[in-house]
């Protein structure tokens, strides 16, 4: 199972512009993890949004993408919340995966 029920995510992963080999890969790399699942997924004009429930797994996947597929990756991050105990901020991260222009066609 790679979908989640609920609405929670910590991270948002970019796929510029829409590749079925990326999505499929992804797909895969989400159901080998444990603690990844897709809470949401998004179909836009120039791609596709995947949200995601582990940051963490999504910084490694961006790496992975770039070193299997060519291209670039972007990282940005979003201030979401402080923790209430610990009064440590909280942060939501994107990253944007975009394909190189050959491989595009």
């Amino acid at each position: 199972m790679i979908y989640s029920n609920d609405n929670y995510y910590e991270a948002i992963l970019q796929l510029r512009p829409y590749s079925k080999r990326v999505l499929n890969y992804v797909k895969e790399q989400i159901d080998l993890d444990k603690n990844a699942l897709i809470s949401k997924e998004f179909k836009k004009k120039f791609g596709v949004d995947l949200k995601l429930t582990s940051k963490f797994f999504v910084m490694r996947i961006g790496r992975k993408l770039k070193s299997r597929f060519g291209g670039t990756i972007k990282i940005s991050r979003t201030l979401y919340g402080v923790h209430r105990q610990t009064s440590k901020r909280l942060y939501r991260v994107t990253v944007c995966f975009r394909l190189p222009e050959q491989v595009k066609k």
